[in-house]
């Protein structure tokens, strides 16, 4: 039979549903399982939405939309950027996409020919490799570790961009680490992106609203407004809105990136329907009540996450100040063995599936990030099994020996 072409050998599953698919099948056996690791919000989003949506499958047109979105779409996008004070924008400035990973893989394929350089923070987010993979980048990785609290420094982003790379691609605040620059820190980096002129920059930034202890949210155009014409934002409304089945994803930027994008909508998926259109909207202009109250919940229950790594010895845990993420290495325990089950902890991997077979906790191995001394604790789970769930990872660290 016919080959494939090239690209789908460089194409892999996401390694984070591998294990939530696990957790599921273990779920179906029977087994008492809680799960942290797929990074969902585990909310549902305002009435407000599902009415819009019913109306607008009442007035349903059955036509063909814009490439770039709707323009009651696109102004309640402008408008919802303004609130956290990207101004300035216009409508020839924005495009849509079927969820952020859409618009990211839009991006890649608008910025990069084969052999062009991509460079991004380790740890990073999965699709991240996985998109500069499939479009046959080269990338250059930056290692940013515990010890200076998973996060860029200057330094390195200088020495990164005087190698000229296509792009250089941002995250904040950080999946899978939950980590957010200060605004001192994203002046510092700003400054440093003002000395390299010739390389684009994405800022992924989809947990743009979940921010918590008042650190606020920082962007290099806000520091730096001449970076206007380099800096793409992308916004998505699944993890604020509670709508990751949504799809809805955003970018704004230099108008000639915005109008490439919209032009590679024209080829992939020609428009957003209208019903998620119109549930968009309404999210973004609504009442803003529940996206409000689940930040808050959530940084009580990174404080409940926080508490118990706190009891456990030996494991670094960089405070996360957004997202709904921790990010803890946990090297201090490689080598040793679960008394109860016998099971050898050999390394991140080898450690989670140890904590789902021995304790029913599934969490996501460092190494599907970049970095291997870690794991990620998705803390979305309903609230009565995040208690019970962290005192079986503490009982599993306490039988390690």
């Amino acid at each position: 039979m016919p080959g494939f072409a090239s690209r789908i050998g460089r194409a892999k599953p996401s390694a984070i549903m591998l294990v939530a698919d696990k957790a599921k099948r273990l779920k179906a056996e029977g087994r008492d399982i809680i799960s942290f690791s797929i990074g969902v919000p585990n909310f549902l989003p305002g009435e407000n939405v599902y009415d819009a949506a019913r109306e607008a499958l009442s007035h349903d047109s059955g036509q063909y939309g814009s490439n770039r979105g709707s323009d009651a779409l696109l102004d309640a996008f402008l408008a919802h950027m303004a609130e956290i004070g990207l101004t300035g924008y216009t409508r020839a400035n924005l495009a849509t996409g079927i969820g952020a990973k859409h618009v990211l893989y839009n991006l890649a394929e608008a910025l990069l020919d084969e052999g062009d350089t991509i460079a991004f923070a380790v740890p990073y987010w999965t699709s991240y490799l996985d998109i500069a993979e499939i479009v046959n980048a080269k990338i250059d990785l930056l290692p940013c570790p515990a010890s200076q609290d998973y996060k860029l420094t200057p330094a390195q982003l200088d020495a990164a961009l005087a190698k000229t790379p296509k792009v250089f691609l941002f995250n904040n605040p950080s999946n899978p680490t939950g980590m957010v620059y200060t605004k001192d820190e994203i002046a510092a980096l700003a400054d440093v992106i003002a000395r390299h002129p010739d390389t684009w920059v994405i800022t992924d930034d989809i947990y743009n609203r979940m921010v918590f202890d008042g650190v606020g949210y920082h962007n290099f155009v806000m520091a730096r407004p001449e970076l206007r014409e380099r800096v793409v934002f992308v916004d998505s409304l699944s993890k604020t809105y509670g709508m990751p089945g949504w799809r809805v994803g955003f970018m704004a930027g230099p108008e000639s990136v915005a109008k490439a994008v919209v032009t590679m909508n024209s080829n992939h998926i020609t428009n957003l329907p209208e019903v998620t259109t119109a549930a968009a909207v309404a999210a973004m202009t609504g009442p803003q009540d529940i996206p409000r109250a689940k930040c808050a919940e959530f940084a009580a229950k990174r404080d409940q996450v926080m508490a118990m790594f706190d009891r456990v010895p030996g494991v670094t845990c960089p405070r996360p100040q957004g997202a709904f993420y921790v990010f803890p290495d946990v090297s201090a325990y490689f080598g040793k063995t679960h008394g109860p089950t016998g099971l050898k902890v050999d390394d991140d991997v080898s450690f989670c599936n140890a904590l789902l077979e021995a304790k029913g906790v599934a969490c996501v191995p460092g190494s599907a990030f970049g970095e291997p001394r870690a794991l990620r604790i998705s803390y979305t789970c309903p609230t009565p099994q995040l208690a019970p769930g962290l005192e079986r990872i503490r009982e599993f660290f306490a039988e390690l020996a």
